[in-house]
């Protein structure tokens, strides 16, 4: 049935209606479940259906974050922790990728390493902490490295696999015009990957989270991972929970932030 160019802007604009609504409801029904939570989690304290040592309560890290907020201590832990984990998930990522290419340029020497990367994806990467800490020093870089190596293998390995599923009849139509191995991997490969390595981010995100924590569970005097070692040190759980808080916020953060460069990407390559 043929429809006017009217009738279609209409349908649009229902269409846009409907997805802001279904966004609405998606973002009550976050904000309504993040309130009973932390709703029951308080009563429970209170209450002592729980045991208010243990887990503490939202009141509690509240009081104590805006405490260590005033004389401003936790800026500095935050600080170091979000530094090292920006830091140690760019060199993660960018390193994954760089391997990827690699191993997509040589399929012989991709044939010969693939084995060890099966390895080394199936080795947990948290038990090198010591051996990074011998190797590297007990400082930042060695917390750094912690949390680029936790990623840059499964980036590697996710990355290589979409260079390799790009359909091979974009190649042969770039090598029939006489392009180099690096044109087709500039003009085809690469950008038929994108999607991936976007998602490969957000991946990342966390993961370099939890290598920076891990690093700072074993060396470090600052940051949010120190934190929690302390208060589990002197059983102030208030604090232990205090910096998880923090660290899900700012990871939550951290995968907002790459969400939103991955739509502003995607709209500018269209």
């Amino acid at each position: 049935m043929n429809t006017t160019p009217k009738q279609d802007q209409q349908r649009f604009e229902n269409h846009l209606k409907h997805l802001k609504k279904e966004k609405r409801h998606v973002w009550a029904w976050q904000f309504v479940i993040f309130v009973v939570f932390f709703a029951i989690w308080e009563l429970s304290s209170q209450l002592q259906w729980i045991d208010p040592l243990l887990f503490s309560s939202p009141s509690s890290i509240a009081d104590l974050l805006f405490q260590k907020a005033t004389d401003g201590s936790i800026f500095l832990h935050l600080r170091v922790t979000l530094l090292e984990t920006i830091a140690g998930f760019i060199l993660g990522t960018f390193i994954g990728i760089f391997l990827a290419a690699i191993l997509w340029w040589s399929p012989r020497f991709s044939k010969i390493i693939d084995p060890y990367l099966v390895i080394l994806n199936a080795m947990p990467k948290v038990a090198l902490g010591p051996i990074i800490i011998v190797a590297l020093g007990p400082g930042y870089v060695s917390i750094i490295a912690m949390g680029a190596i936790i990623s840059v293998i499964i980036t590697t390995i996710v990355v290589y696999s979409a260079f390799q599923d790009v359909d091979e009849n974009y190649l042969k139509v770039l090598n029939s015009f006489g392009a180099t191995r690096y044109q087709c991997f500039k003009e085809a490969v690469l950008p038929a990957s994108f999607s991936t390595i976007i998602s490969t981010f957000k991946v990342n995100v966390g993961l370099s989270w939890v290598g920076v924590i891990v690093g700072e569970f074993l060396v470090s005097q600052k940051g949010l991972g120190y934190l929690i070692i302390y208060g589990f040190q002197v059983f102030d759980f208030t604090l232990v929970l205090s910096s998880l808080m923090l660290i899900a916020l700012c990871a939550a953060i951290m995968y907002q932030a790459v969400d939103r460069l991955e739509r502003k990407l995607i709209k500018n390559s269209k």
